[in-house]
């Protein structure tokens, strides 16, 4: 099959969706399938206006402009390269991956929809607060009657993506190598009953104001004062925009000695670190899905994160780890844990023996249903 996907952004861009595209082409291009990627993101040397390069036996179409801040988006000659290379490539299937603001995707969903391309559409945010304008939206034009095959993340996003269009949409999740990021076999969990051992926090995340680092620090830092001295530890790793106002709030909250700030890491490099970690804090808000709440489960952490998010689709409060409704409940969390350390010795059991679902396999399939889907409404 001649798979196309359509991504506002790509490698070497670093991101949820970057990497759940790369790898998700990758993995079907090893399946033997043709895979296409069509990008607005330039390549490492800038490459943009057609180039194409074969990354992991994928082409990766640089379909973007040299813009300021080397902006994934190409509103003068996107739209033309896009048509160029439908028309080329003949495509068996495109796959267009949504954000909230995605114009590149979006003309490849018009676009191939125009060509009478069989068009899967996966949206890979939240839409709150935007629901009823999008509804609008879709009720005023073709969208509402399109023949596309819908899709989101997780079940949290889907049901946002079914109220704007008001009819039923799939999940696809994001994928994992579950062997990659399972726990060493020799490595231990924390005795239940020992008390003076540091509980280590990790959080993995780019440092912008939606992944809310700086009220991670916050809560962490009410949850110390709570505790005996040197009781936590919490590592950040992840670098963006707002390192300067996390930096601000650890020494506004007196953590110099409690925050490590890691900066951003390589795969393997955060898997070393979730070694010697105990608990996994996630404190966004519309997470639609948690890559990286994802690899630390599968790693054996403990996981606290926010009801209602795409977490919950792989941690059960109570199992994988605790599920709250706001920072305070995540303070409590964090405390709790501390505290009762059969608890967290149980849950980090549990996760280290017990693998989550979303392997390859999974989203391998869940994709091809789409593809399927989306050739039948044509």
């Amino acid at each position: 099959m001649r798979i196309v996907h359509v991504s506002d952004c790509y490698a070497p861009r670093t991101g949820g969706i970057e990497s759940q595209v790369g790898d998700l082409a990758a993995r079907q291009a090893e399946q033997g399938h043709d895979v296409h990627v069509l990008t607005a993101t330039l390549g490492v040397a800038g490459e943009r206006g057609g180039v194409v390069d074969v990354e992991h036996g994928v082409h990766v179409h640089r379909l973007g402009a040299r813009l300021p801040f080397d902006l994934p988006i190409n509103p003068a000659a996107g739209p033309r390269l896009l048509r160029t290379a439908f028309d080329g490539l003949r495509p068996d299937v495109v796959h267009v991956h949504a954000g909230v603001l995605s114009p590149f995707a979006f003309d490849g969903a018009r676009l191939a929809l125009d060509a009478g391309l069989p068009t899967a559409v996966t949206w890979h945010c939240m839409l709150d607060g935007t629901v009823p304008a999008l509804r609008g939206a879709v009720r005023r034009t073709r969208w509402a009657d399109a023949p596309v095959a819908l899709s989101a993340v997780s079940s949290a996003a889907a049901a946002r993506v079914e109220a704007v269009f008001e009819t039923p949409v799939a999940v696809v999740p994001n994928g994992l190598d579950l062997d990659a990021w399972a726990p060493d076999t020799d490595s231990t969990t924390p005795a239940a009953d020992d008390e003076t051992a540091p509980v280590r926090l990790v959080s993995t995340m780019r440092l912008a104001p939606r992944k809310r680092a700086v009220p991670l620090v916050e809560l962490v830092g009410a949850a110390a004062r709570r505790l005996p001295h040197g009781r936590l530890h919490l590592s950040i790793i992840g670098s963006g925009p707002a390192l300067g106002r996390v930096r601000s709030a650890v020494s506004a909250q007196g953590l110099d000695g409690v925050v490590d700030l890691r900066g951003r890491l390589t795969r393997p490099q955060v898997r070393a670190a979730y070694a010697h970690a105990d608990v996994f804090l996630a404190p966004a808000e519309l997470e639609a899905f948690g890559i990286a709440a994802l690899e630390a489960r599968t790693a054996g952490l403990a996981i606290v994160a926010r009801r209602g998010t795409g977490i919950a689709e792989f941690v059960t409060d109570g199992v994988d780890g605790l599920l709250v409704a706001d920072d305070a409940e995540m303070t409590e969390a964090v405390v709790h844990l501390a505290k009762d350390g059969r608890l967290l010795a149980g849950i980090r059991t549990h996760n280290r023996t017990i693998r989550p679902a979303f392997g390859w396999d999974d989203v391998l399939g869940a994709a091809l249903a789409e593809y399927e889907r989306a050739r039948a409404m044509r």
